[in-house]
């Protein structure tokens, strides 16, 4: 998994509360069980209209917004199904961290497994990210996992966030479940050839 450290770039205001899995990405894309290639099927009831071009009002498809690598949205992000195709999508598109005021649990959780920040910021902060986002098409924020802070350039916005301490060394250091457990791969081999010699 990519190390997650510092990501500096455009945000894309969500402004939707309740944004759950299907609407990340829709159950007729759910056809492989690679981590690529859901690129397009971002949004996609949202993106495109029935005749599959896009809808121009709809934020990714704005412009200055298109180069997205940061995703403020309402709370309750990543509810409804476990699908974890959703961190897939939002990832491959060239997301790396969404912002919000909740997120649901297994969505949560997910997106710490493949390398997707999701930060938590009280509503109010939320909403004048939101805000300035969507009156500066182009607006950039910084986020720093080391420092645990996010600010934008002309630091009118300056915020710190919590995050476990496991969960951020797991981010640091690009370790999803089973990179965590393959840590300790001697200690694991040395266990089982102990248990194989005692029969």
């Amino acid at each position: 998994m990519e190390p997650f450290v510092k990501v500096s770039g455009v945000v894309a205001p969500l402004d939707r509360v309740n944004v759950d899995t299907d609407q990340i990405i829709p159950a007729v894309h759910l056809k492989s069980i690679k981590r690529t290639g859901f690129e397009d099927a971002l949004f996609a009831a949202w993106r495109y209209n029935d005749d599959g071009s896009p809808n121009p009002d709809f934020v990714l498809n704005v412009p200055e917004y298109r180069s997205a690598s940061i995703l403020v949205a309402g709370r309750n992000f990543g509810c409804g199904s476990s699908r974890e195709h959703a961190p897939w999508a939002l990832h491959d598109y060239g997301i790396r961290c969404v912002i919000a005021p909740s997120f649901a649990d297994i969505f949560y959780n997910n997106s710490f497994q493949n390398g997707l920040l999701p930060v938590r910021l009280p509503e109010d902060d939320v909403r004048r990210i939101m805000d300035k986002a969507k009156a500066n098409p182009g607006f950039r924020l910084n986020v720093d996992l080391q420092a645990q802070r996010v600010w934008d350039d002309d630091e009118e916005i300056m915020l710190e966030f919590e995050l476990e301490p496991a969960r951020r060394h797991a981010m640091l250091n690009g370790l999803d479940d089973i990179g965590l457990t393959l840590q300790f791969e001697d200690k694991i081999s040395a266990y089982e050839a102990g248990q194989r010699a005692n029969g």
